[in-house]
């Protein structure tokens, strides 16, 4: 481990020296993730992206990319697209990362299953803002707004987000 990796904990994120309270999926931890279940897959997982709303928030780095009103993220296993950004229209099962509420006005991409995702293996695991403390999320990591903030711009090319076995059910 090095010290710009992000270590998930039963108390916490740990990143930077620091513990950064999150919440994880409704589906808890797990070894052998799905499309669907709501985990938190284990593994290592290497940080490739960062999106953001510029109508909502400054940009955090110089490497975030914004989100624009027709981008999606495809979660239709059965499509050549599942698990890459696409634009709508988009006839497929998508989710929106465009969104009304501000759970995606900032969202770290982990390489879960990406770029050449295997079929059902599951989606989209973000780094995101949570919609309050202790609420799972549909199996990203969610973080508090301000605490969001704060970590984006620590990030660098060698951070991993890494979810110990030990933590799996």
């Amino acid at each position: 481990m090095t010290r710009y990796d992000m270590v998930l904990t039963r108390q916490g994120l740990r990143f930077m020296g620091r513990m950064w309270p999150c919440t994880i999926g409704r589906g808890g931890v797990r070894h052998d993730k799905h499309e669907g279940d709501g985990a938190t897959p284990t593994g290592v997982h290497r940080l490739v992206g960062m999106l953001y709303r510029p109508d909502r928030i400054a940009r955090p780095t110089d490497w975030a990319t914004p989100i624009g009103p027709r981008d999606l993220w495809s979660d239709d296993p059965a499509h050549e697209d599942y698990n890459l950004i696409v634009r709508a229209p988009y006839p497929f099962s998508h989710e929106a990362l465009r969104r009304a509420d501000p759970l995606y006005d900032l969202v770290i991409l982990t390489d879960w299953n990406w770029p050449h995702a295997e079929c059902g293996r599951g989606s989209a695991i973000f780094i995101h803002q949570w919609r309050r403390p202790g609420f799972p999320t549909a199996g990203c990591i969610g973080l508090s707004r301000n605490s969001l903030h704060r970590i984006a711009p620590l990030i660098r090319y060698e951070t991993r987000l890494i979810v110990p076995g030990t933590l799996a059910g």
